[in-house]
């Protein structure tokens, strides 16, 4: 059946399925089909040349679309994610990382290695060497909401 269907459409079924997938993905956005489709599309170049030789059955022609759906998808994942881990805002979502650096008031004693810091309008736990309420800490390093301080 697949066979007879691949006979009776001609090498220019693969071009059509990858322009279906290629008109999926404006459907369906994700850049995912558009590599899929690609693979179908070199398929159907590669048709041209061996439509109708012994070496181009159309299982041969299915692993082929298999091998270069799969290869696509990975080259293009790694194309179209850019260089990891760059960012403009890398301290996003890391309230604790951008305090690094500030200079704050201890709104309560630090005492056996903890304590509290204002900052803003919030407080938050810290830890350093024992120091009075009100000293002038600088932030000097963030383990999750704890900070670490020193005196300023």
């Amino acid at each position: 059946m697949i066979a007879a269907f691949l006979d009776e459409v001609g090498p220019w079924s693969w071009w059509v399925l990858g322009l279906l997938l290629l008109g999926a993905e404006l459907l369906v956005p994700g850049v995912f089909l558009v590599w899929i489709g690609l693979a179908a599309i070199a398929v159907g170049l590669v048709s041209l040349a061996l439509w109708g030789s012994a070496l181009w059955p159309w299982e041969v022609q299915f692993l082929l679309f298999a091998v270069l759906s799969v290869l696509f998808v990975l080259l293009g994942r790694r194309f179209y994610a850019g260089p990891a881990g760059l960012s403009d805002e890398p301290l996003l979502n890391q309230r604790g990382a951008s305090l690094v650096g500030r200079i704050a008031t201890l709104g309560e004693p630090i005492r056996d290695g903890r304590g509290r810091v204002k900052i803003d309008d919030s407080f938050w736990p810290v830890k350093g060497n024992d120091l009075p309420a009100g000293t002038r800490v600088r932030i000097v390093a963030a383990d999750g909401a704890t900070l670490s301080v020193e005196a300023a």
